[in-house]
């Protein structure tokens, strides 16, 4: 019996006969890892995508997808000798990722748009392109690792890369299975530094342009500010209330808050205040200190699940894990539980975690190994905090209610 060789990205056949489509950003990362596809001999298409106003974008630097990446993605495709394609998604990111973020913040939600870029217009409609067009796989130039989980019938997992500083398996937990049976990220297993120094072997002129910081449709980072322009009147004034019911004074707002904030909030009562919820609702933001910021359990909603068997299967006492609900934090310990009667997924913190918000990420992890195996997350629905604070909080609401 003969068994056929996998090439280099777990594929069969010579790399010559397996056409990849390479998402190319215009950055580093993603060039790099264009060309070092085409120099194995792959058949490699490079796609860029065109996601926000070409207009504006192409004015500002350090977003991803503006104007200047557009050209760069180019530049470095004729410097390769691949084809190249831009594919103009801006109503489709328009409709998926701006509108949603958009109602999501009005809600008094913290949601993370990259997480969604990267849930539907990236993998699930360039890889719809991808396989129109033949593609063996689709590769991009993230940071995180994927590999077999089960030989026997091809299914892959992601796992934690390499370099942990650019970790972004957080923003990843939304890929489904059949996304990530088809995805190829051949950074995983490389420092920042390194793929750095390949941009340059590779004759690449943006070996040393900086990496993209903003989100692409949101100016120097002020959330607010994109929501004022989109949606002038999404911003309604009203009350900033304590936790123990008394009202402090009034904001321009809520759309300029976030849960955990204490600078800027515009109020002073002698000691250290923090935003501990929004009350979208009736336009309210309640205040606190910072022990009402404390979260031990988390609810989930949108759960994508990556792990073995179903996550109806765990037990009643729940699976112990690590979860991270911030990017740039380690993982920590938690335990998940199954489905309850109402379908609700939550998840116990164990040392607790302070101001958390709904619509940011909880992302699950196997272990606390450097390589641990990603098993999906899902969107906080709610955070619940000690049973004292909860209880005053839902007083104020009521409160709140009955004006």
């Amino acid at each position: 019996m003969v068994t056929q060789k996998l090439n280099s990205l777990g594929l069969l056949g010579d790399p010559k006969d397996c056409r990849i489509v390479v998402a190319m950003s215009g950055g580093v990362d993603s060039s790099v890892v264009a060309g070092l596809l085409a120099r194995e001999g792959y058949d490699v298409v490079g796609m860029t995508l065109q996601l926000y106003d070409h207009g504006e974008a192409v004015k500002r630097k350090g977003a991803c997808c503006a104007g200047q990446d557009i050209h760069d993605a180019r530049r470095v495709a004729e410097t390769l000798g691949i084809p190249h394609y831009v594919l103009d998604y801006e109503d489709r990111f328009r409709e998926q990722v701006i509108n949603p973020f958009m109602e999501s913040y009005i809600a008094g939600e913290t949601p993370i748009p990259c997480i969604s870029c990267n849930q539907t217009v990236k993998f699930a409609d360039l890889l719809k392109t991808a396989k129109e067009l033949g593609a063996a796989a689709l590769a991009t130039g993230h940071y995180i690792r994927s590999r077999l989980a089960d030989p026997q019938i091809g299914r892959r997992a992601m796992f934690r890369p390499r370099d942990h500083g650019r970790d972004q398996s957080y923003f990843l937990f939304a890929t489904t299975q059949e996304q990530v049976d088809y995805i190829r990220f051949p950074l995983g297993d490389l420092p920042k530094s390194e793929t750095r120094e390949l941009a340059k072997d590779l004759g690449l002129e943006i070996s040393q342009k900086p990496d993209s910081q903003d989100i692409c449709f949101v100016p120097q980072g002020k959330y607010s500010d994109i929501i004022n322009k989109l949606q002038p009147t999404a911003a309604t004034a009203g009350e900033i209330r304590h936790i123990d019911r008394r009202v402090l004074g009034e904001h321009r707002g809520i759309i300029n808050f976030t849960v955990g904030q204490r600078r800027g909030i515009g109020v002073a009562t002698g000691d250290p205040i923090y935003v501990v919820h929004l009350d979208a609702k009736n336009a309210r933001v309640i205040v606190g200190p910072k022990e009402a910021l404390d979260t031990r359990r988390l609810y989930l909603r949108d759960v994508n699940w990556l792990g073995d068997g179903a996550i109806e299967a765990i037990p009643a006492d729940g699976m112990e894990l690590f979860v991270k609900v911030r990017s740039s934090r380690p993982p920590m310990e938690a335990v998940l539980y199954p489905p309850n009667q109402d379908g609700k997924i939550s998840v116990d913190l164990i040392g607790g975690e302070a101001g958390i918000a709904p619509g940011q990420a909880c992302v699950f992890y196997e272990d606390e190994t450097e390589d641990t195996r990603v098993l999906g997350g899902g969107f906080i629905a709610r955070a619940e905090r000690e049973a004292s604070i909860e209880h005053a909080l839902d007083s104020v609401l009521q409160e709140s209610a009955a004006v």
